[in-house]
């Protein structure tokens, strides 16, 4: 997703609702909002503000009025334009708002959770029967085919790892902490990793002489706590800070890092664990993926996966549209429901789920601390060639994100599948 990656220098720009410079080069659909009929503004301004007068938020549009029953200010600077977003692309109109400077929040946070707690009641029902008509479907580019996912991952991943340092811990985890206590801390962020990541050695009963496959390397973490391990990835940059971490603590004979995609491995394992992947999988393809653990676990395996979820119903609307979400962060993936990853296994695999458990509010905590981590190196981004749109994007990113999990709307969880044959 070429829209992601740092831009050249001394591109022309055009200024977006509260002055921030918006690179039309780079991003075309934020820099000016898309043609919308007058009846599909005056549409979107009626239903969000049918909305809005329900919700625990105070809405104040520029030169007009302001709505809702009191709590986190969302400031809206260019009505016409955010009506007009709105109405032509529903949810990716919203954040496109956001990142043209077309609306602001003090506490984004905030302002997110509420919607995400009432994210199923927002659109009236007869509109949402209609959503065929307005919401975008998932480009072909971008399903999760071999190829296209190595294009998907690569617009993610291979962004830049000196930005992901920036904002991450020290273990360079990409996924749910485990934490001790609430309010997470930042000097136990690094403990906390490493104890999400022992919790999933456990379930997969991993020791010395296990054979243990890693679906989806990350920059390696999870590979170095394992020492002796198989680990797959589709990001060159994953890969290559993972082999140098692994060389520094002289693992390179115990940590085999391959640029592969999980379809096309072939070797027989007792232990496989995956964290934070089947996101990226696309739900066309959530057979293969867990018909390729039960292939690859050999008699008596078991599989440790950490998944983030979300309610089946909205699962089932957002399956087949094309969201902000894709559009921008990250392209072909979907998140799954506990009800769509139970009944793949049960009935496209051998396999037996013998454990879930839930951890959500730790996700919340994980995205705070990215996120004031992100926000307070603003500059360093910047150095890095990432421009104003996208700390923009990247901050609206890490708060919806947070939000969800704040609002119960997303859930984070730890299953074991196990494969039936002798104990190993």
């Amino acid at each position: 997703m070429t829209a992601t990656h740092p831009r050249p220098a001394a591109e022309p720009q055009v200024t977006g609702g509260r002055g921030a410079p918006v690179d039309p080069r780079r991003w075309p659909d934020a820099a000016a909002p898309p043609r919308a009929s007058r009846l599909r503004r005056a549409t979107a301004a009626a239903v969000v503000r049918r909305a809005l007068h329900r919700l625990p938020l105070r809405v104040r549009f520029a030169g007009g009025d302001t709505v809702g029953l009191g709590g986190p200010l969302v400031e809206v600077h260019d009505p016409d334009a955010f009506h007009g977003r709105i109405g032509a692309q529903g949810l990716i109109g919203f954040g496109e708002s956001y990142m043209a400077g077309e609306w602001d929040a003090p506490d984004l946070v905030g302002a997110l959770t509420v919607l995400a707690a009432n994210a199923a009641e927002l659109v009236p029902a007869p509109l949402q029967r209609l959503r065929g008509l307005w919401h975008q479907r998932l480009p072909a580019a971008r399903r999760n085919t071999p190829e296209g996912a190595r294009d998907n991952i690569s617009s993610h991943y291979d962004l830049s790892n000196d930005l992901f340092a920036l904002f991450l811990d020290d273990t360079l985890s990409y996924s749910s902490a485990v934490f001790p206590a609430f309010p997470a801390r930042r000097e136990s962020f690094a403990a906390a990793q490493q104890r999400k990541i022992d919790r999933l050695l456990d379930l997969a009963e991993v020791r010395d002489g296990t054979r243990l496959l890693e679906i989806g390397t990350g920059w390696g973490e999870l590979a170095l706590r394992a020492a002796d391990v198989t680990s797959l990835t589709l990001s060159r940059e994953q890969r290559t800070r993972a082999l140098e971490r692994a060389r520094e603590a002289g693992l390179t004979d115990r940590i085999r890092v391959e640029l592969r995609d999980y379809r096309e491995e072939k070797g027989t394992y007792d232990a496989i664990v995956s964290v934070e992947m089947i996101e990226a999988i696309g739900a066309e393809f959530w057979p293969v993926y867990f018909r390729t653990l039960d292939e690859r676990l050999a008699p008596g395996g078991r599989a440790a996966l950490q998944a983030i979820t979300m309610p089946h119903d909205r699962m089932l609307a957002a399956r087949h549209t094309h969201t902000w979400i894709q559009k921008y962060v990250f392209p072909g993936g979907l998140i799954p429901s506990t009800d769509a990853i139970e009944g793949t296994v049960r009935d496209h695999t051998g396999l037996r789920v013998a454990r879930r458990d839930g951890f959500g509010a730790h996700y919340a905590e994980t995205l705070r601390l990215w996120r004031e981590r992100f926000t307070e190196r603003a500059d360093e981004v910047d150095a890095l060639g990432f421009d104003a749109t996208f700390r923009r994007l990247w901050t609206f990113y890490l708060a919806y994100s947070e939000a969800g999990f704040r609002a119960a709307y997303l859930d984070v969880q730890q299953y074991l599948f196990t494969k039936e044959g002798p104990a190993r």
